[in-house]
């Protein structure tokens, strides 16, 4: 069964899901997968997959065949992973032109440093064309309470990425959706969306936040 290729939000294994998509279809990825670092918030909340890096690895295999020919991934990343992300991202034809770092003003875990910030690379599939406004690689973060999501990431800090790498009317997918910042950051900007989430209460909260935002933009019409 083949998925709609637009504004769409698909409850299930991502691996699975995206065999339902043509390949070369999809313009830009740009997605948060579990950091494999078995992570707990003080609420007890913990992530599918964290201990994982062979369901990661089939994902991305997937990932890697659906975006189209000369296109950019960003993902972000948990830098004790680095070894396994890496050989991830090779084995699916990914390779890196870029990093970003997201500087916290505060210390969201302490060991042998302060941990104070997020990254992500800029990974390419052959050869894309050089961003129009490429972003600085050291951007501002933004917090998002993590009230929906133990690892939520603010619209503010996915929308700069889905701008500079991707054109208006772009299908942009990100097969870890969680709580739906992608799929919303893509729909405030103009872009089409395929998001897929493994747990079904995320789904409902990204449609949910979808809707409203589809609301709100009625209304300002």
């Amino acid at each position: 069964m083949r998925h709609r290729l637009s504004n769409t939000i698909i409850h299930g294994e991502a691996s699975e899901s995206l065999k339902a998509l043509p390949s070369e279809c999809v313009d830009l990825v740009v997605t948060d997968p579990p950091y494999l670092v078995n992570y707990r918030d003080r609420d007890g909340r913990t992530l599918a997959n964290d201990d994982n890096p062979q369901a990661i690895a089939d994902v991305f295999s997937e990932v890697g065949r659906v975006m189209k020919p000369n296109s950019y991934c960003v993902s972000f990343y948990g830098w004790t992973g680095l070894y396994d992300f890496a050989r991830i991202w090779r084995a699916c034809g990914l390779r890196p032109v870029g990093h970003f770092v997201w500087c916290k003003n505060y210390t969201s875990k302490a060991t042998f440093a302060q941990y104070r910030h997020e990254s992500a690379f800029l990974l390419a599939k052959g050869r894309p064309a050089l961003p129009e406004r490429p972003i600085p690689d050291v951007q501002p973060w933004t917090y998002s309470g993590n009230k929906a999501h133990p690892t939520e990431k603010a619209v503010s800090v996915i929308e700069p990425l889905i701008a500079s790498y991707s054109a208006p009317g772009a299908l942009i997918l990100d097969p870890f959706l969680g709580s739906g910042t992608t799929a919303v950051a893509a729909a405030k900007l103009g872009r089409r969306y395929i998001g897929m989430e493994l747990e079904r209460r995320y789904c409902e909260h990204a449609m949910q936040r979808l809707y409203a935002l589809d609301t709100e933009q009625g209304k300002a019409a």
